[in-house]
């Protein structure tokens, strides 16, 4: 009979592996099978268990979440060409604050391992012991919480490491300051035009779900960027070896990534199955609460978020550039080479 319930210790079990992952110093989580291939942490019964429960979903006619390439739409700014200009004219800081902002941010995450989360089943009228969401706060969201910001009471680092560790590997020692706090990434919760009829708090993990699974989805773009300025042979050529290093490690975080990704839309998937008790003693299908949610978030992530982005960081990349020796110059090759065309707004 096929497992679906499974206890936090082994959710939270790895693979042995034949080899750790230390990288710069730094021991990090996961490690290497007998071929040297890299092995996520904590999947030895995670990735059966995720196997299992989307089959199950299936099975009564459900499916994951739907999440294509047109949630990677969208300005970017900076462009790949704006960003290597900025490397191949001494500029690099731009680079280095991007890839230690990340760590940071990576870093956040571990409040997935920390907070005390609401028990869905207090407002699904079906069982869910059987199912993904069943196990939250069982073991499912303390491993992906951990996967993000580590384990420093072992000295183990998660992905938060993982970015400071790449960027010292590409960079080498600087003397650049530390940038200021990303602050959240996330949509603010008070910017929801829409309130479903269940508890305040069961919503809130809703829509915190939804605004966490298109943070992991949307930041493919940072990743397949970044592996391209560290693999481009044109930048850090007197780090080459060093830098192609750092991009294995981008491509390691993406695997971890999948496991976060999939995760989020079987979570999102069984929720929409399912039957929510509405405050007003009666119900509401799942998916009358997640797919109004999905539109707003959808739209914010697309559309609103990166032009507001895009509006703060002009204004600093240009400062820099301007003191550059010949910064007219760089700044107008910089503005030529924008992604997409921006209305000033």
């Amino acid at each position: 009979m096929t497992q679906l319930v499974y206890t936090e210790e082994e959710l939270m079990r790895s693979v042995p592996y034949a080899a750790p992952q230390i990288e710069a110093k730094h021991r990090l989580h996961g490690g290497f099978d007998d071929a040297g291939c890299y092995v996520s942490p904590r999947t030895l019964f995670r990735e059966p268990a995720f196997a299992a429960w989307a089959q199950q979903l299936r099975d009564r006619g459900g499916d994951l979440m739907a999440a294509d390439s047109s949630l990677l739409a969208g300005l970017r700014f900076p462009s790949f060409a704006q960003q290597k200009l900025m490397l191949t004219e001494g500029l690099g800081q731009s680079f280095w604050n991007t890839l230690t902002i990340t760590g940071r941010i990576e870093a956040k995450g571990r409040l997935l391992a920390e907070v005390e989360w609401s028990n869905l089943q207090d407002v699904i009228v079906e069982d869910i012991s059987e199912m993904a969401i069943g196990h939250l706060s069982k073991g499912l969201l303390k491993a992906h919480g951990i996967d993000e910001g580590g384990q420093p009471e072992l000295g183990i680092g998660g992905h938060d490491t993982m970015w400071f560790a790449l960027r010292d590997l590409a960079f080498g020692e600087v003397d650049y300051p530390e940038p200021p706090d990303p602050g959240d990434i996330r949509r603010p919760e008070d910017a929801q035009r829409r309130v479903p009829p269940i508890s305040a708090a069961h919503g809130g993990m809703i829509y915190f779900l939804l605004n966490l699974l298109l943070i992991e989805f949307r930041a493919e773009r940072g990743f397949a960027m970044t592996e391209q300025l560290l693999r481009d042979p044109d930048l850090f050529c007197d780090r080459r070896k060093e830098a192609e290093r750092a991009a294995e490690i981008v491509d390691r975080i993406r695997t971890d990534e999948e496991i976060h990704v999939m995760s989020l839309r079987l979570y999102l998937g069984e929720i929409r199955s399912l039957t929510f008790k509405t405050t007003d003693g009666g119900t509401i299908s799942g998916a009358e609460i997640v797919d109004p949610f999905w539109a707003e978030l959808s739209q914010w992530a697309i559309e609103e978020q990166p032009k507001l982005f895009a509006k703060d960081q002009r204004k600093l990349y240009h400062e820099r550039i301007l003191a550059h020796p010949e910064g007219e110059r760089v700044l107008r090759e910089f503005a030529a080479l924008e992604e997409m065309a921006y209305d000033g707004n």
